[in-house]
């Protein structure tokens, strides 16, 4: 079995805040994590487009892969090397707000792992969510859910009904539906990217949506993450 694998890109200046990307998975598997499974080069994109938007605002980009590809029922077993990276991260980068962008399995380890001390916002994405998985660490967090209508893998319902169950819980607990979107987050590509990028430096760099050097968040993305740093529990993109 190989070991997890943590990559750090620091902004050329001092680092402000820590975005820690996590990948998506299966239910059941002890096979090792492969940089080329599409899992994992899924988030490549969004770590390119955090990298780009946050270097100039002090966003340090980290990327995780697992050791073993499955959430592997009690096992829970990314859970263990994404608290180890969060661990990691806190020890280089003392004080610093976290946020964490996850996939499907990654955006189920997201939310399991809000309660960390520096974790300040979660971007789950398409997230795989099941009845009794912890809430208690939300609470306090800034909280962004987007689940494509059209996907099937993983459900946009339970997504939804999270988001409204954070409300009073969380910080603040918004849930985006992105029309015309699967599970893959392939057919609107661009929206996911800049969509996750805006709202992880508004949350934890105070970058004011859309505003960010070298971004070319649309004026849905701006708007969707004003409403959603607003509060407002249900959003359509």
């Amino acid at each position: 079995m190989s070991d997890a694998f943590l990559a750090v890109a620091p902004p050329p200046g001092d680092v402000r805040a820590i975005a820690l990307v996590l990948h998506g998975g299966r239910a059941k598997s002890s096979a090792p994590v492969r940089e080329r499974q599409l899992t994992v080069v899924r988030m490549k994109p969004f770590v390119t487009t955090l990298v780009r938007d946050g270097a100039l605002h002090g966003l340090a980009v980290a990327r995780l892969r697992y050791a073993v590809r499955g959430w592997n029922g009690d096992k829970q077993s990314p859970l263990h090397d994404v608290r180890h990276a969060l661990d990691q991260l806190t020890a280089r980068f003392p004080e610093r707000p976290i946020a964490l962008v996850g996939h499907s399995m990654g955006g189920r380890a997201a939310l399991h792992e809000a309660g960390h001390s520096n974790v300040d916002a979660i971007v789950a994405l398409a997230p795989w969510i099941e009845r009794g998985d912890p809430i208690d660490g939300l609470r306090g967090r800034r909280v962004l859910i987007a689940h494509g209508t059209r996907d099937r893998t993983t459900s946009p319902k339970a997504s939804a009904a999270l988001a409204r169950h954070l409300q009073g819980i969380a910080a603040s607990a918004s849930f985006v539906a992105v029309h015309r979107e699967g599970h893959g987050l392939i057919r609107r590509a661009r929206l996911w990217h800049e969509l996750t990028s805006a709202y992880v430096l508004a949350t934890v760099c105070d970058v004011a949506p859309g505003e960010s050097v070298g971004t070319d968040a649309t004026n849905v993305v701006r708007n969707a993450v004003q409403k959603a740093l607003a509060g407002e529990p249900v959003l359509e993109v």
